[in-house]
């Protein structure tokens, strides 16, 4: 078991050790920092979409709602949907994309006491599939991750519940799928956030940031449990990435990332390592592309954001 987590531990650390390299500096042909489109008034970002057939990923903005999507081997990036406005979309959180390269976005507080959506669903060519909102008059949804059903799960941040985004005979809805009053407490702050799914797909992982817990929902029976942890310090997870039974948990505003160590039915994981991250930054979330982990830049702590926005692929303090 010790040589088993040594091994994962070096593994780990030779995936996301920095290279000393300027902006333009590129990996086995392709960038190390992707540079995102920013507003006059300054931009802030936060989830990351991946579409591995196509090489694409997508970045959402806080600030305005954009969407950009980028190419694994350009390090320029485009704005790819506008926001403002634009499809009542005027912030955007957590992003994901299907087997068939639709793009789910997730609102955040956009429906909060404006009766605008919380959340949309685009085609790959950018037409608006869906513009929906989820049940309730509080819901901030934070983060999305597609099950094994080829649905949509949406995390919650202002309450324990989970909801999915479906079509059925032509029809997009979104549905309260599970709601964990009771078993997950709530706490002040940023609550339910990032989600994968565990690697026997019998279950979603879904990440508590401001008590640093993990939760695993059940996909047949919607039973909510506590990942044991151990003494994982997980406080301000944001984005998780699963990998195999390796889960990264994106700890922004405490600038780590923990690897751990995840069982395949997602019930238990064992830290590996806690490394810390460029202290310039503030990474939220990540997503792999074509081998590599992307992590996004989200600008969180300056008041007032200002470039160069960036995606990138070094995450690890110097």
């Amino acid at each position: 078991m010790k040589r088993t987590l040594a091994v994962l531990a070096a593994l780990t650390a030779a995936a996301t050790l920095p290279v000393v390299a300027s902006p333009s500096a590129t990996a086995h042909g392709r960038p190390t920092t992707y540079q995102l489109q920013g507003d006059p008034g300054g931009s802030k970002f936060e989830g990351i979409g991946a579409d591995e057939r196509r090489g694409l990923f997508y970045v959402s903005e806080v600030t305005g709602g954009e969407i950009h999507r980028g190419s694994a081997r350009s390090a320029r990036t485009e704005e790819w949907l506008a926001g403002d406005g634009t499809d009542g979309r005027f912030t955007a959180r957590g992003i994901t994309t299907d087997a068939a390269g639709r793009v789910y976005v997730a609102g955040g507080p956009n429906g909060i006491g404006t009766g605008r959506p919380d959340l949309w669903v685009y085609s790959p060519r950018g037409e608006l599939l869906a513009a929906l909102r989820a049940p309730g008059d509080d819901v901030f949804l934070n983060d999305v991750a597609i099950g094994p059903d080829g649905a949509a799960y949406f995390t919650n941040s202002n309450a324990p519940q989970v909801f999915r985004v479906a079509r059925h005979g032509g029809t997009w809805s979104a549905t309260l799928w599970a709601d964990a009053t009771g078993t997950v407490e709530q706490q002040a702050g940023f609550n339910l956030g990032g989600i994968v799914v565990s690697a026997d797909r019998s279950a979603l992982v879904v990440a508590q940031g401001n008590v640093g817990a993990l939760w695993r929902f059940d996909l047949r029976s919607r039973a909510v449990s506590r990942v044991a942890t151990g003494d994982a310090v997980l406080t301000d997870a944001d984005g998780l990435v699963r990998h195999g039974s390796r889960l990264t948990v994106v700890r922004n505003f405490a600038r780590m990332l923990a690897t751990l160590r995840l069982s395949s039915d997602g019930r238990r994981a064992h830290l590996v390592t806690q490394q810390a991250t460029d202290p310039t930054r503030v990474l939220t979330t990540a997503k792999v592309l074509r081998g590599r982990t992307l992590y996004v830049d989200s600008k969180f702590d300056e008041p007032v954001a200002s470039g160069p926005y960036e995606v990138v692929t070094e995450p690890l303090a110097r």
